[in-house]
């Protein structure tokens, strides 16, 4: 039993020290406002975009050729994780402010 839980520890442990490694990116959604619009990342590397929503009103993040998407209540921060994107322009948008949008370079 003993050994379970330190295999456990173990693991969890460098799962901490992994996601403290990834890099990240944050966007802030402000009721049809995003910022920034654009983030260059690195290619063929998991990273996480951290969304904020600073506006009154629910916000999505969504990108549609990454495949991601996270509804966000006024307020809320979150995140997505992407797991290595070949190089590329990605768009990504609030899918509640259409008008807001932004693109991910991937180099």
């Amino acid at each position: 039993m003993r050994m379970i839980a330190l295999a456990l520890l173990s693991v969890s442990a460098m799962g901490n020290t992994l996601a403290a490694d990834m890099p990240t990116f944050r966007i802030e959604m402000n009721d049809g406002k995003m910022t920034p619009t654009r983030i260059e990342a690195p290619a063929k590397t998991r990273f996480r975009i951290e969304v904020v929503n600073k506006g009154k009103t629910p916000a999505e993040f969504e990108s549609l050729p990454l495949r991601k998407e996270k509804v966000l209540a006024p307020g809320v921060t979150s995140s997505v994780v992407v797991m290595g994107a070949s190089p590329g322009e990605y768009i990504y948008f609030d899918d509640f402010h259409p008008q807001a949008r932004g693109v991910i370079v991937i180099r």
